[in-house]
């Protein structure tokens, strides 16, 4: 059973800690958690565009603060979700023992969700839009297979 998700992208200042509050608004009962790959942004806020397109899908990700992937943190996790193929290929590479427990959002349609840092709002949402799809799938298939199950009969 997954009780423990991380969320991983670059600087998680924009998609990260997108997914990190569908997912807390999605599954209030799991551990949700986000960090990314970079640590230039440690200690920074969510993108505003990030912050304006969540709450618009009412979701308050104001007080998220952005950190930088630990071994702590994957040991941690059931799941561990990156945005793009190559984050995946990191990850693994960085951390094998944690190979098992990784997978792109947009695994199911092999898709990567772009990266909408420095951006326009529409690509905020495009990204939101590709993140909230990607779980939708993740979530009958892994997350909650119970509820996909009863969801399809």
């Amino acid at each position: 059973m997954i009780k423990n998700i991380l969320v991983i992208c670059l600087g998680n200042i924009c998609r990260s800690p997108m997914a990190e509050g569908l997912l807390k608004k999605r599954y209030p009962d799991k551990n949700i958690a986000s960090a990314g790959l970079r640590e230039i942004t440690v200690g920074w806020s969510a993108d505003p565009f990030a912050i304006r397109v969540m709450k618009e899908n009412g979701i308050d990700i104001r007080g998220h603060r952005a950190r930088l992937l630990t071994a702590d943190l994957l040991k941690k996790a059931d799941l561990v979700l990156t945005m793009e193929k190559e984050q995946s290929d990191i990850v693994k590479y960085s951390f094998p023992n944690y190979r098992g427990k990784i997978m792109r959002i947009g695994e199911y349609d092999d898709v990567d969700v772009p990266d909408p840092y420095s951006k326009n709002i529409d690509a905020f949402r495009e990204s939101f839009n590709l993140i909230s799809e990607g779980l939708d799938k993740i979530g009958r298939q892994l997350i909650c297979p119970e509820n996909g199950a009863a969801a399809a009969s």
